[in-house]
Parts: structure tokens; sequence; C-alpha cells
């Protein structure tokens, strides 16, 4: 065998050992999954003058069985009397700091189905936290003030995305199969997300037509504070928000 042909085997040999690591390293026939969400009937300003359709969830939940998402570690600010980000997607086992970054107290809690939490008045500059140990959506609040309000969604799975401004999405390095598709939006009912689901097989890079998701039906419900009761007058910290701009 002349050197040049020696050469072009060795080659071949080590571009095969390459292709098969990287194989190894991936789950196996890897698929992505795109596609679009066109958000109607809706009487947001940013919806109907601009045309956002950001902020909406979609996972997709394997037929079999999965191994264990990872868990994550993240915050969510209390800055400006407001949660920031004002939805986060986690998955399940994570932990979510809660730091206080106002010059006033704060007390961020749950009390509705998802996971029910409180963790108490606490001074500016320090931080609570919260693990999530199960599915589902949690709707977040301060005990202190009614404005104050944020989406957890979380997830039993690590195949999840959140639409861009113009609705598109994009989960990759999904297993070749049958998967559930799920969809979370704040402004639509649960009767609609519900009607959305359905069960897909992935082979490769599939694109989904686009999805309306309907805010019919969606009303904006004030809540009540951790005790079932309304919110007392909103405590005037005007003071201390022009004393930090100084």
């Amino acid at each position: 065998m002349s050197g040049r042909r020696r050469a072009s085997t060795r080659t071949m040999t080590w571009l095969s050992r390459i292709c098969f690591s990287a194989l190894a390293a991936c789950p196996a026939f890897a698929a992505a999954l795109t596609g679009r969400v066109e958000l109607v009937d809706s009487r947001e300003p940013a919806v109907r003058q601009h045309h956002d359709c950001s902020s909406v969830v979609v996972w997709l939940e394997p037929a079999g069985a999965a191994p264990a998402p990872a868990p994550l570690h993240v915050r969510m600010l209390q800055k400006n009397k407001m949660f920031q980000p004002h939805l986060l997607v986690i998955t399940v086992g994570s932990t979510v700091d809660f730091p206080n970054l106002d010059p006033i107290f704060h007390n961020a809690f749950s009390n509705y189905s998802g996971q029910l939490f409180d963790i108490g008045l606490y001074p500016p500059g320090s931080t609570r936290s919260v693990r999530f140990s199960r599915a589902g959506i949690v709707r977040v609040f301060c005990n202190i003030h009614s404005s104050m309000s944020a989406v957890i969604v979380v997830v039993d799975t690590p195949l999840f995305a959140v639409t861009k401004r113009d609705g598109s999405f994009a989960i990759e390095g999904v297993p070749e199969g049958e998967h559930k598709l799920m969809f979370f939006h704040e402004r639509a009912t649960q009767s609609t997300l519900e009607g959305l689901s359905r069960w897909i097989t992935l082979s490769g890079t599939a694109s989904l037509p686009p999805i309306a998701i309907s805010e019919t039906g969606y009303l904006s419900i004030p809540h009540k504070n951790k005790y079932g009761q309304d919110y007392p007058p909103a405590p005037d910290e005007a003071g201390f928000y022009s004393a930090t701009h100084k």
C-alpha cells in the first residue's frame, strides 16, 4: 500500500472515531421542533398594536420514561416594586432566589395550586429561596404590594422554550419518538390551553404550522393577600424611592 493510501486510511479511521464519539455523547437521533405562536382576540395594547407574541411557554413531555431533568438555580428579583423577570420557566427540583433589591420590605408568596409557599417579610438587601418540587403553574404575589405579580412555570422535562416577540420558538435536542406538546400563556384560559395540547411524533427536524392562542375568556381578577383578604390601602413609600435616586 502506498504512503498516500495509508495516510488516507488513517484519516478515515480518525474521522469515523470522531463521528462515533459525537453520536455517543448526544441523544440518539436527536430531533428539533420549531414553530410560531399567534395571539388572537387580545385586548393588550402590546399585542394589538405591536404584535408582541412573547412569553408563551412551549414544552414537550415524552410518551415513555425519560431521565429526570437537571435542576436549575435562578433568581427572580424584587426591584422597583416588580418581580423581574415576570415569567420564569424551571425544571422540577430547581431553586429560585428572591433577592429584595428595593429600599422597602417585601413578602413573596403563592397560595395557588402550583406550589404553596410564603417566605415571610424580609428587609432590603436580603434574599430568600424556594425549592420547587413538583410540576405546575405557580402564581407569585407580594403580601405588601397588590400590584406585584409573576408566574413560575415548573416542568418535568428539559425540553421547553419561551416564544420570542414574533412568537417563534425552537426546542432542540429532542429524542425522536412520541411527545405531548403543551402550552402555557398567562392570558389564556385553562380550557383553551388544554385544547391546544396534542401528541406529535418527531423524526429529525419538524416545523409546526402557526398556532393561534385565543385570549377570549381571560379576566384579570384582583387577587387576595396571603390571608385570603383584600389588600389594605397601599403604603406611602414614595419617600424611600426619592431618597434612593438623590
